[in-house]
């Protein structure tokens, strides 16, 4: 991608090639910081164990197949009121060498963490490429995982922890992460942080409309520079 990137004529004053004043920037090296947002958010009650796979889910649901975007999670494992540490712990047992983000239910089963949404409520945020959004909680998105049953933050966590921590101030991406936008929002406000504003693009398509991606074939920018393609054409198209 560094490469790609500076094809393209980018160039950058902080990162994980060259350094900077809010490194680390890689984030296997970040761990901390993601475990003191899951300590606060488990503190305030925000997060509650759950024991359902995205299979589970799936299932749960008579869905007919797997979609890009999470299932809404229909409540199994969430509940009828907001968990303490000392709840949880009572029914949780930690693994070895590991903290409360590691807890194993009564049978040895690992566990997820879920963040705790507030049912039917509208998050609404103004989009500096799509305008005024609005999504639903419970409609267009569910409760989700923050902390993966393999002892790693999720994406919704990784990502608004960075922000906050590296003092971001515009996030650019694609509109397929509009929905995601709406829970990090949520996140972010349950840490009591301010959000940055938010752009997002619309996606890199073929000739039928189907966005490019690994999974289709699509040519990457690697190949395409190796054949000797012209960087202005590509941002002109």
């Amino acid at each position: 991608m560094f490469e790609d990137l500076r094809w393209f004529g980018l160039e950058w004053s902080e990162g994980p090639d060259c350094g900077g004043p809010n490194g680390p920037y890689s984030q296997s090296e970040r761990r901390k910081f993601y475990g003191d947002a899951f300590d606060k958010l488990l503190a305030a009650g925000a997060i509650y164990p759950c024991r359902c796979s995205r299979k589970d889910v799936m299932e749960a649901l008579s869905a007919p197949h797997e979609g890009e975007e999470e299932p809404v999670y229909p409540g199994t494992c969430r509940p009828e009121r907001v968990l303490k540490p000392i709840d949880i712990c009572d029914s949780m047992k930690p693994q070895a060498d590991r903290s409360r983000r590691g807890l194993v239910d009564a049978n040895g089963g690992r566990i997820n963490w879920r963040f705790r949404t507030p049912d039917g409520e509208s998050v609404a945020f103004n989009d500096g490429g799509f305008g005024p959004q609005h999504f639903t909680v419970g409609r267009d998105f569910g409760d989700f995982v923050l902390w993966r049953n393999d002892d790693l933050p999720a994406y919704h966590l990784a990502v608004t922890v960075d922000d906050d921590a590296m003092g971001v101030t515009e996030v650019v991406r694609g509109k397929d992460l509009l929905t995601s936008t709406a829970r990090q929002l949520l996140v972010l406000r349950a840490m009591g942080v301010t959000p940055p504003a938010y752009f997002h693009c619309p996606l890199v398509t073929d000739e039928a409309g189907v966005r490019l991606a690994k999974r289709h074939d699509a040519l990457s920018l690697k190949t395409l520079r190796e054949t000797g393609a012209d960087p202005l054409e590509l941002t002109s198209v």
